[in-house]
């Protein structure tokens, strides 16, 4: 019906606005992709496609005009780099495509690390900071030639400061971006003066590399750092190659890594970022979380787009992380949106302890193979940290299920671990002259290397042991008084065997004994002068000491309790021991596709991978969170949960958590507490307060240290 003359015709609607967007991408990764250049953060949670934004972002800068050559894309591993460029030059358009509007076929963009970056800098600009253009970049081995002769030239002996370790000082320091002439002036007041002269040795070691045109991988960004600063032509020179500048994983940038990409994008001020704070996991190398938190303050005018569409994980998974993560305060709000079908909840195993938790948990990674609802290669098993996974390899080879170890040495393999087994390889037989060689001055005792290789090689002609060897020499006077003082300390603990400590209730005589040589040994106190720049560290080796020492507990209790000859148990535990990692290595040979095995790593290893099945272990309070951080504040808790977050969103179909109720330590069984994460990834964040309450009523006002535990 026709409207009459008086009644208003109504107005037509509006068309609605028509969307722009790319195709294959959600609304969010277009506006990504389509920003105008200028200062971009995009916050990328975890599985939102960030790379293809960032490949995809590329392309369209190139599609405006811009020539691919002035395009700077920055990450920070080879792997990657090399999968971008390969993504990128196949969108841009190959040998046997057409090439792109504004864009030469035969050219790319410069996608690479930044120290590859770095490097082809330096190579234009090394004279001015007076190195060779043909500049050598030493390896570690070439490293550790440098610092001995640095350390000669100061007289420092091994014993005191050794290459190694002046090495991994230098590396801290230039981390930092300190040159020699500040190091002094760096190092805590209550500092062993063993810092002091690393200090004045990393001047003799720098000396050294300038004078043979050489640098180490630290100094490609120390140098450029330096050039950047004092030398505003070359930095404007270098600024100006690109038109755009492209940060993948900037919440793991450090300090001088932001400075150097700011200083590149300083002029055009076209810097876009990629990260996500809520995967910052790497403060203890350097990474500083504030560089993406405070992007809008340090780039006025930022743009900031949110990436929350997960692509990986089932809404099951993706719920228990964002009811993780939101306990952050400090921290961009962003909550992740599965995109994936419904599938099973997250599981929670409870292990009685550590031994029940690697049965648990390896016993359902056998089933899910056995019945193919899992291939090897989509699982994986994630510990905290590396002395975790020796039950776990342990129960994986008597399952006889191919792992790969990923991040990190065996377990078997570590330096410590095989210490304390020289140690007690010594204690059953003093005549073992491998053990002897390793563990005589280990710690320093006053047994040199040199006293130690002459007693083997007069030994050896004697068709005797260095032990015997080391008697002789010391009876005929011909020992040091130091060699005499090293020796009858070996002395002291080799009597142990038959002198040892009477075990506490409910400790194996094993433990007990081993505790007690380390004691005598002074073995804690050697790894944390060792590791005094990396208390982390430290802390990480002591635990694979305590893990030996829960292995000898088990392979004691295994066979009926305490021996009338602990002699006789030592033995057969090193027996088990050696038999646990050599009788069935070929079984673990590659003979199998590299991609066909379970990966059992740390959480900081599994970053950037994604599995069908994951499986993370020992969620307690202390583990993870790992209890370096519980006195350490705040900031520290917040990292963990990072960490735990990362740990969570690796899954794409499959989640078990698992903890113990007790955990044995120095042979004894020690009670565990839930994770404050356990309670938060269930949405009860206040049931963990009460218990946590509840634990503090009950503790003793006046409760003394654990002993072995260094705070």
């Amino acid at each position: 019906m026709s409207p009459s003359a008086d009644q208003p015709v109504a107005a037509p609607r509006p068309a609605p606005p028509r969307r722009v967007g790319v195709p294959g991408l959600n609304p969010a990764q277009s506006e990504a992709v389509l920003a105008t250049p200028g200062p971009l953060l995009v916050l990328a949670g975890a599985g939102t496609g960030k790379t293809r934004v960032v490949i995809t972002r590329i392309a369209h800068l190139v599609r405006k005009g811009t020539r691919p050559s002035r395009i700077l894309a920055v990450t920070f591993t080879n792997k990657a780099a090399r999968e971008m460029l390969s993504r990128a030059t196949a969108m841009l358009g190959g040998p046997r495509r057409k090439p792109m509007p504004g864009g030469d076929p035969a050219e790319r963009p410069e996608i690479s690390t930044i120290h590859s970056l770095c490097v082809r800098i330096l190579r234009r600009h090394a004279a001015r900071l007076g190195y060779p253009e043909k500049f050598a970049i030493i390896d570690r081995g070439e490293q550790e030639t440098a610092a001995r002769q640095a350390l000669k030239a100061i007289k420092v002996a091994d014993t005191v400061l050794s290459p190694g370790d002046l090495i991994d000082r230098v590396s801290r320091w230039k981390s930092r971006a300190i040159r020699p002439a500040d190091a002094t002036a760096s190092i805590d007041a209550d500092a062993d003066d063993s810092w002091t002269l690393a200090a004045v040795a990393y001047r003799r070691y720098q000396e050294a590399l300038k004078a043979a045109g050489a640098v180490d991988f630290d100094d490609l960004l120390l140098l450029v750092d330096e050039l950047f600063s004092t030398d505003e032509e070359v930095r404007r020179a270098e600024a100006g190659r690109f038109d755009h500048v492209l940060i993948d994983e900037y919440q793991d940038t450090s300090g001088i890594q932001e400075r150097i990409l700011s200083a590149l994008a300083r002029d055009h001020k076209s810097i876009c970022v990629v990260g996500d704070d809520d995967q910052s996991i790497y403060a203890w190398r350097g990474a500083e979380i504030s560089h993406i938190l405070d992007f809008a303050r340090r780039w006025p005018g930022a743009r900031i787009v949110k990436l929350e569409e997960n692509y990986r994980s089932t809404p099951e998974i993706i719920r228990a992380a964002n009811l993780l993560i939101e306990q952050n305060s400090r921290r961009h709000g962003k909550t992740l949106v599965a995109a994936s079908p419904s599938g099973v909840p997250p599981a929670i195993v409870q292990a009685q302890d550590e031994l029940d938790e690697a049965r648990r948990v390896v016993g359902d990674v056998e089933s899910l193979f056995r019945e193919r609802q899992c291939d090897p290669s989509e699982a994986a098993i994630l510990v905290r940290t590396g002395e975790q996974t020796r039950v776990f390899e342990q129960e994986l080879r008597r399952k006889q299920i191919p792992y790969e170890l990923v991040g990190s040495r065996s377990f078997f393999d570590r330096r410590e671990v095989k210490d304390v087994m020289g140690f007690l390889r010594l204690l059953v037989d003093p005549d073992d002259d491998l053990a002897m060689v390793r563990v005589a001055n280990v710690p320093p005792r006053g047994l040199s290397g040199p006293a130690v290789q002459a007693a083997r090689a007069t030994a050896a002609e004697a068709g005797t042991s260095i032990w015997r060897e080391l008697h002789a020499l010391r009876d005929a006077g011909k020992l040091s008084a130091a060699a005499i003082g090293g020796l009858a300390a070996l002395e002291r603990l080799v009597a142990l065997r038959q002198a040892g400590p009477a075990p506490a209730p409910g400790q194996s005589r094993g433990a007990a004994v081993l505790r007690q040589l380390l004691e005598e040994t002074g073995y804690r106190r050697y790894l944390d002068k060792e590791y005094a720049d990396d208390p982390a560290e430290a802390e990480t080796r002591w635990a694979c000491c305590e893990e030996v020492a829960a292995a000898l507990d088990q392979h004691e209790r295994a066979r009926g309790g305490q021996a009338a000859d602990l002699g006789l148990v030592i033995r057969g535990f090193l027996d088990d021991f050696v038999l646990q990692v050599e009788e069935q290595e070929d079984r673990f040979k590659d003979d199998k596709p590299k991609g066909a095995v379970l990966r059992l790593m740390t959480l900081h290893a599994a970053k950037g991978l994604e599995f069908d099945c994951v499986w993370m272990v020992g969620l307690e309070e202390g583990i993870l969170p790992h209890h370096r951080s519980l006195d350490a504040g705040l900031q520290a808790i917040d990292e963990e949960r990072r960490l735990c977050y990362v740990g969570v969103t690796r899954a794409r179909k499959r989640l078990v958590l698992s903890l113990c109720l007790t955990r044995t330590k120095w042979g004894k069984p020690k009670p565990c507490r839930p994770s404050r994460f356990l309670y938060e990834l269930t949405g009860q964040p206040e049931k963990f307060q009460e218990r946590q309450a509840e634990a503090e009523t009950k503790r003793p006002s006046s409760s003394g240290r654990r002993p072995g535990r260094r705070r």
